[in-house]
């Protein structure tokens, strides 16, 4: 713990989604598998898949800001069109 109050090893990570941190924990790890048809966005839960890494809250708030923003490609740095349906049942039902 720093003198400041807060907890060093805690791992902090921002959503794409909302753009607020969160801990590790609460977000989801987002990361871009290449395949034939193109480029798709696949959830690791178990945050042990290769490549770059983007977060995102389990809520579908943040799901449609990220897609709204147009904020995966970005994070991700991947050119080109991406498949996203695998991410629907990640953020859960919508309102």
């Amino acid at each position: 713990m720093t003198t400041d109050g807060v907890d060093s090893t805690t791992v902090t990570r921002t959503c794409i989604g909302c753009r607020s941190r969160d801990d590790v924990t609460a977000l989801v790890r987002l990361v871009a598998t290449p395949g034939e048809a193109g480029t798709t966005v696949t959830p690791d839960p178990r945050r042990t898949m290769p490549g770059r890494g983007a977060h995102l809250h389990p809520d579908p708030r943040c799901l449609e800001l990220a897609r709204r923003r147009r904020a995966f490609g970005r994070a991700l740095r991947v050119e080109g069109p991406l498949d996203l349906t695998l991410l629907d049942g990640v953020a859960g039902p919508r309102d």
